[in-house]
C-alpha cells in the first residue's frame, strides 16, 4: 500500500518504469541484451512464446534473467525518501536516464547528442560508483548494439560515424572489465558479425585496435569460447588482421595480442596458417628490431605454438627471413625476452629438417647459443639451448622429408 501511495504522489522517473507495462519496477531483472524489465512482465512475454527482447527485438541467445540490484536499490531509496530526496541524487538518476534516451534515439539528427552522451559515459566510467551504475543499468549491451547493430557494412564510414564508433568502443573497453563477458556473445549474430568484419576492414587504425582488444578479451573466459572459435573461422577477418600486424606502427601490437588469442584454440590454427600468419609474424619480429619496445616475444611465442602444425613449419622454412629471424631472436645483448620461444621454435623446425639446420648454422646460430648459455637467461632456456646445440653438432644425416 505504501508502495502504491508513494508512487501516486511522485512522478516516476522513466528509468524506474518497466518498458512493457510502464509501471514502476517491483522486481527488475536484466536480459542478455542489457534491457531491464519487471520479472513478472518479461516472464509473461516469454511464456507467450516470444524469443526476442521486447525493446530491441534482438533474439535472446540466453534467456537468463539477472536481478538488477543497483536499480532496485535506487528505486527503494527513491520511495523511502520521496519528496525529501537530495536534488543531486535526483539529478543523478535523471542523468543516467537522459544518457540512455540519447543513445537509443534513431532519428538522423541524433548523432551529436549521442556523441555528447558517450563523452559523459567516459567521464562517469572514471568514478567507481557511477561505473557500477553504468554496468548494472545495462549500458554495455546498449553500447555494443550502437556499434555493431547500427553499422551497415555495405556503406563507407562517414567522419561523424567514425568518431562515434571510436568513442563507443572506448566506452565499451572501459566497462567490459566489470561486466559479464557473455555480453560479447551478441557478436555471434550474423548481422553483428558482419558489422564487426566490415568495421575491421574499413575502420580507422584506432577502431581496428579496439576490435583487436575485444578479440583478446574473448580468450580470457570460457563464456566466450564459442565466439572466439567463430571469429577464428572467418578468413576475411584473419586476412585483415595479418595485414594489420604487418603495418609499420605501434598499433600493430594490438593485432599481435589478438592473433595470440585466436591461435589458442587448435581448431583455428590451420586457417591462420593458410591466411599467412607465419609470414606476418616473421615480418613483425623483423621490424621490431628497430623499435625500443615491442611484443616480439609474444609474436615468437605465437609462432612457436603454431609450429605444432606441419604446414607452419613448411611456411617458416620457405620464408627467406624465417630461420635467420629466429636466430637473431635467440640471443640479444640488451634482453633475453623472447629467447626461450625463439630457441623452442628452432628446436621444432630443425629437428625434422636438414635444410632448416643448415640455414640456422649459416645464420650464426651456434655463436648465438653459446652466448645465450653464458648469459643470465633462465634455466629452461639454457636447457633448450644445450639440446639444440647437440642436435646441430651431431652428424647431419639427410632428412628423408627434405626436398
Amino acid at each position: 500500500m505504501f508502495h502504491e501511495m508513494k508512487e501516486a504522489e511522485m512522478a516516476v522517473p522513466h528509468l524506474f518504469r518497466c518498458p512493457i507495462t510502464l509501471d514502476l519496477f517491483k522486481d527488475p531483472v536484466t536480459l542478455c541484451t542489457g534491457q531491464t524489465y519487471d520479472r513478472s512482465s518479461i516472464e509473461k512475454w516469454l511464456a507467450a512464446g516470444n524469443l526476442t527482447c521486447p525493446v530491441t527485438m534482438q533474439p535472446l541467445h540466453d534467456p537468463t534473467m539477472v536481478p538488477n540490484h543497483t536499480l532496485r536499490h535506487l528505486i527503494e531509496r527513491w520511495l523511502q525518501i520521496g519528496h525529501h530526496l537530495d536534488p543531486e541524487y535526483l539529478a543523478r538518476i535523471d542523468s543516467f536516464d537522459a544518457l540512455k534516451r540519447s543513445l537509443e534515439r534513431q532519428d538522423p539528427a541524433a548523432l551529436e547528442a549521442k556523441l555528447q552522451a558517450l563523452e559523459s559515459i567516459l567521464v562517469l566510467s572514471e568514478e567507481s560508483s557511477s561505473k557500477s551504475c553504468l554496468v548494472q543499468l545495462g549500458f554495455l549491451p546498449l553500447l555494443l548494439e550502437q556499434v555493431f547493430g547500427r553499422f551497415d557494412g555495405d556503406k563507407s564510414l562517414s567522419e561523424e560515424n567514425t568518431k562515434f564508433i571510436e568513442q563507443a568502443l572506448f566506452c565499451v573497453m572501459k566497462l567490459l572489465p566489470f561486466c559479464e563477458l557473455a555480453n560479447l556473445n551478441v557478436l555471434q549474430e550474423e548481422s553483428k558479425l558482419t558489422a564487426f568484419l566490415a568495421l575491421f576492414k574499413n575502420g580507422t587504425c584506432l577502431i581496428k585496435m579496439k576490435l583487436c582488444q575485444l578479440i583478446e578479451i574473448t580468450s580470457s573466459s570460457s563464456e566466450t569460447k564459442e565466439l572466439l572459435s567463430m571469429l577464428g573461422k572467418s578468413r576475411e577477418l584473419l586476412h585483415e588482421m595479418i595485414q594489420f600486424v604487418q603495418q609499420n606502427s605501434e598499433s600493430s601490437d594490438a593485432g599481435i595480442k589478438a592473433l595470440w588469442a585466436l591461435s589458442s584454440p587448435e581448431s583455428n590454427r590451420q586457417l591462420l596458417i593458410k591466411e599467412g600468419i607465419v609470414d606476418g609474424l616473421i615480418s613483425y619480429v623483423s621490424r621490431s628490431e628497430r623499435r625500443e619496445k615491442s611484443l616480439a616475444a609474444l609474436a615468437m611465442a605465437t609462432l612457436e605454438k603454431l609450429l605444432s602444425v606441419e604446414s607452419a613449419k613448411e611456411e617458416l622454412i620457405s620464408n627467406p627471413n624465417g630461420i635467420s629471424t629466429l636466430v637473431k631472436k635467440a640471443f640479444r645483448v640488451s634482453d633475453h625476452e623472447g629467447s626461450e620461444s625463439a630457441v623452442g621454435a628452432l628446436m621444432i623446425v630443425c629437428y625434422g629438417s636438414l635444410l632448416a639446420r643448415e640455414e640456422a648454422i649459416e645464420a650464426g646460430v651456434l655463436t648465438q647459443l653459446l652466448l645465450l648459455l653464458q648469459s643470465q637467461c633462465n634455466g629452461r632456456t639454457k636447457t633448450m639451448a644445450r639440446m639444440l646445440l647437440k642436435l646441430l653438432r651431431s652428424k647431419r644425416i639427410e632428412d628423408p622429408n627434405h626436398v
